[in-house]
């Protein structure tokens, strides 16, 4: 008998302590920046990784008073490396000054691109938030095995909320930093043609097995059994393709008109997003048959799938 499906309960619990050195687990300290917002939660994550020399994990924003903050927490020590989870601005604008003030070189997944080609017309709404320009001095692989402040880490690719999106797991140790990949007080936002559905449920799939039990966040507090935490997740996106389907066979055929049946009652400031993750099921839904979409001037078409 299978096991039942993990329930998915988000935790909004978290005290940010904002620009203060928290240690997060062995070796690992965590300073949250002062930039919290509806797609931050509380503020972005910076880890400082090691003892003796250290690295640092997502700078995150271009704010004065979090390059303190982190130059404070890494006291002096040598930087060995800035490594990036990926390219959205809240998490790497603070590179150049952060390199400036320690020399270090970067290490990511490569230059921020999307997780397919732009059609004609379409508007890539996350395009702003993305660091277009920041170039690394390493790109990481996946499976890769590095050393940074003196601890040994695991390059996990994790694409879908952004196509050059990683993961690093602290091997021996029960320690998953997840990026924005898989946090504990939301899902993760995936907006086409940036992300993508297919590839960030994939990731999903591909964590779950990896072995590693508590996951350490870009935004939010940990969370402590990751696996099952995962698995509610991919259950949650299978059930928002199954509404998907459902609304489009009673009727629906424009994104805008997914909000109703899915959204009910959803506060005006949250609709961007939701309207950019439905555009992205869409997406997904159409390239495998389950629906039917035009895409156009005015936007996209969606219609049952044609028996």
């Amino acid at each position: 008998m299978a096991a039942p499906t993990p329930t998915l309960r988000f935790n909004t619990e978290f005290d940010p302590q904002t620009d203060r050195p928290v240690p997060a687990a062995d070796g690992l300290v965590r300073v949250t920046a002062g930039n919290a917002g509806p797609y931050t939660f509380k503020g972005t994550n910076s880890f400082v990784i090691g003892d003796e020399s250290v690295a640092v994990l997502d700078p995150g924003p271009d704010d004065h008073a979090h390059l303190r903050a982190l130059l404070a927490a890494i006291g002096g020590r040598t930087v060995e490396a800035i490594i990036l989870t990926h390219t959205h601005l809240d998490h790497s604008a603070l590179v150049p000054s952060l390199k400036a003030a320690t020399g270090a070189p970067v290490w990511s997944g490569g230059r921020h691109r999307l997780s397919r080609p732009r059609r004609p017309f379409e508007f890539n709404a996350v395009g702003r938030d993305s660091d277009w320009k920041l170039v690394p001095d390493r790109v990481l692989a996946d499976g890769e095995q590095i050393v940074a402040g003196g601890v040994e880490l695991e390059v996990v690719a994790t694409p879908g909320h952004c196509a050059n999106h990683l993961a690093f797991g602290l091997i021996g140790t029960p320690v998953l930093l997840t990026g924005d990949h898989i946090m504990g007080w939301n899902s993760t936002l995936v907006s086409v043609p940036d992300g993508s559905i297919a590839d960030y449920l994939s990731s999903l799939e591909r964590v779950i097995g990896l072995g590693y039990r508590r996951y350490v966040p870009a935004h939010g507090g940990p969370i402590e059994d990751g696996p099952d935490y995962a698995r509610a997740l991919l259950a949650h996106r299978q059930q928002r393709n199954r509404q998907v389907i459902e609304a489009v066979e009673h009727g629906a055929r424009r994104v805008s008109e997914l909000l109703g049946p899915i959204y009910p009652g959803l506060a005006l400031p949250l609709k961007p997003a939701a309207l950019m993750t439905l555009k992205a099921h869409v997406e997904y839904l159409a390239d495998r048959g389950l629906i039917g979409a035009t895409h156009g001037l005015l936007g996209t078409t969606i219609f049952p799938a044609r028996a």
